[in-house]
């Protein structure tokens, strides 16, 4: 009988498990948390985003890091087999905006359930509030050491995240062990995370929550990227859907200007004469009055400020050259970027273990036989929409797969 041990019981922890699981193998999670799926529990809002229903091929353009390296794990488990799996086990699902799919309760938690009912059914062993500090091999086999305890295993998968999210138990100990063995480290660094900007209008938009507007990140007029959809003022900057894809395509101490369109669906035309409208219904108000049908009422004293009109004139005062100024800013309230959040409030983790030193198809160490890293660990990261997630299910699946058929 072999031991194969399995260090984190995330997505890829657990289908590396699943994978793994024959009647050779014993196959033991250990994890530092007190129950598995800790960060599953908190993907989509709580909801868990599970994957995308897009085509599998479709994939790779949504990978940001280190595409090339997933074409065999992603061909080897798709989107569509974690989806057949979970099914299987009772999960109802639905797809919705952007391909996601979500469970049909819209309760991460019974995501985490099915899970856990395919790991008893298949009697995979979990072992909960044990944290391994240190893996040594000797004679081929593996020894791995926690505070009271010591394991021996014929095969290691570490599937132990990243370090976004530290709370959920993500604090960069696969990168400790992966270091130990002799694995080279990509730089780790935030990634899908929410910006700082610089703006004396902070404390005003705090906790204003906008849809259907269209933010661009630009470099010296060059847009770089734009996105339509949710965003939100934070007590720092903005955060929300939108601006996570967005922060992707940042990079590091570049000069970004942060624009938003809070009327994308109105060219510049059709927002002036739906303007006019409302000033002629509001004609005797006053202009910060006069908005209220056209903007959330936090905004109006910020897009006034900017286009330079005082909030006390009339409707029936403004110039001509006033509304022109209104519309250019309703389409065009920029700010500057100032800096990412830390990365221990980033979606995932950009960086991690060098696929140069990973087979792509099995997940296994180049330097070390038997050995094998999964999902967040490795230098691999996508954009939001279950993408991230997906990566981490295929790459658990290869490590377990390989593992089964070497057992």
């Amino acid at each position: 009988m072999n031991n194969v041990i399995i260090i984190g019981a995330g997505p890829a922890g657990l289908l590396a498990a699943i994978s793994a699981k024959n009647e050779n193998n014993n196959v033991i999670i250990i994890e530092k948390n007190e129950r598995i799926g800790k960060k599953l529990f908190i993907t989509g809002k709580g909801r868990c985003n599970i994957t995308n229903y897009s085509n599998t091929e479709d994939f790779f353009s949504k990978i940001n890091t280190n595409s090339k390296f997933m074409y065999s794990s992603i061909y080897g488990y798709t989107n569509f087999d974690i989806l057949e799996l979970l099914s299987n086990y009772g999960l109802e699902y639905k797809v919705e905006r952007g391909n996601r799919v979500f469970p049909k309760s819209d309760k991460s938690s019974d995501v985490i359930k099915t899970f856990k009912k395919i790991i008893d059914d298949l009697k995979i062993n979990i072992i909960l509030n044990e944290k391994i500090d240190y893996i040594e091999k000797k004679d081929d086999i593996f020894n791995l050491y926690s505070k009271n305890n010591r394991y021996e295993a014929d095969y290691v998968v570490i599937a132990t995240g990243g370090v976004s999210y530290p709370a959920t138990g993500s604090t960069g100990d696969g990168y400790k062990f992966a270091k130990n063995f002799g694995h080279t480290l990509v730089e780790t660094e935030p990634s899908l995370v929410p910006l700082e900007i610089y703006s004396d209008y902070i404390k005003e938009l705090q906790g204003v929550s906008l849809k259907n507007v269209e933010v661009s990140i630009k470099n010296k007029e060059k847009i770089l990227q734009s996105e339509f959809g949710e965003m939100i003022f934070t007590h720092f900057g903005v955060s929300g859907p939108i601006i996570l894809k967005l922060s992707n395509k940042i990079e590091k101490n570049r000069d970004i200007d942060i624009v938003i369109d809070l009327k994308p669906k109105l060219d510049k035309e059709t927002l002036d004469n739906r303007i006019i409208r409302d000033f002629e219904k509001y004609n005797n108000k006053d202009i910060s009055n006069g908005l209220k049908d056209l903007l959330i009422q936090k905004l109006i004293p910020v897009i006034l400020k900017e286009a330079k009109i005082d909030e006390n004139k009339k409707v029936n005062q403004i110039t001509k050259e006033e509304r022109a100024k209104l519309g250019e800013t309703i389409k065009n309230l920029t700010f500057k970027f100032k800096s990412f959040r830390p990365i221990k409030d980033a979606i995932i983790t950009k960086g991690g273990i060098s696929t140069k030193e990973i087979n792509p198809k099995t997940m296994e160490s180049k330097i070390i036989d038997n050995l094998y890293f999964a999902g967040e660990v490795i230098d691999v990261d996508a954009m939001t929409g279950g993408y991230n997630l997906q990566v981490a299910y295929s790459t658990g699946y290869a490590a377990g797969r390989d593992i089964n058929e070497r057992t």
